[in-house]
Formats: structure tokens, C-alpha cells, sequence
């Protein structure tokens, strides 16, 4: 079984061949394109791992784009008793959908 571990927008993934993912917005992702992820944490090949410090030099995952959008709305809530203080707020974290297409 092939895998990587991949670092983006702050995170980390556990990544496989097929495998579709939803990560940070991509500010330069557009329909249609290749995105490539070069920030490749470890590799593993079967059986056979690679650890970087901190990455892999020349390993990249490459990945077709497939959607852009919003999450779930996540509210805001405060509030304090005897007060009549209340604010209540909503957000929704923006993603891009990628499929991974090869490491």
C-alpha cells in the first residue's frame, strides 16, 4: 500500500492514490488544473518509508482539481448572564476538493 503524509494550510494528511480530499482554500487553484502539493512530510512504498526533515527533496503529489466551496456554518456564541449581553455569529470555512491523482 502506497501512502504520504502531506503538509497544507497548516495541516496535515494521510494521502492515498484515489483518494479524494478537502483541504485549506487554494488561492491559486482553478478549474480544470493540476494541483501539486511539494511539501511532502513521509512516503511510504511497500513497506519501504521515507522520512524527511522536515520534507522529501523531489517528492510531490500531484492532484486534479474538483471543487471549491464552503463548509458547514460553525456558530459563534457569547454570552453573559444578568447582563443581557448575547452575541451570536456564524462562519463557514472555505475549502478547495481535490482527488489525488499520483504520488
Amino acid at each position: 500500500m502506497k501512502f504520504a503524509i502531506i503538509e497544507t494550510g497548516g495541516k496535515q494528511y494521510k494521502i492515498e492514490e484515489g483518494q479524494a480530499l478537502r483541504v485549506e482554500k487554494l488561492p491559486e487553484a482553478k478549474a480544470g488544473e493540476n494541483v501539486v502539493f511539494d511539501k511532502v512530510l513521509l512516503l511510504s512504498d511497500e513497506g519501504k518509508v521515507k522520512i524527511g526533515t522536515p520534507y522529501i527533496d523531489g517528492a510531490t503529489v500531484e492532484c486534479d482539481f474538483s471543487a471549491e466551496g464552503k463548509g458547514k456554518k460553525v456558530l459563534v456564541l457569547k454570552y453573559k448572564q444578568k447582563s443581557r449581553y448575547l452575541k451570536k455569529r456564524g462562519h463557514r470555512q472555505p475549502f478547495t476538493e481535490v482527488k489525488i491523482k499520483k504520488i
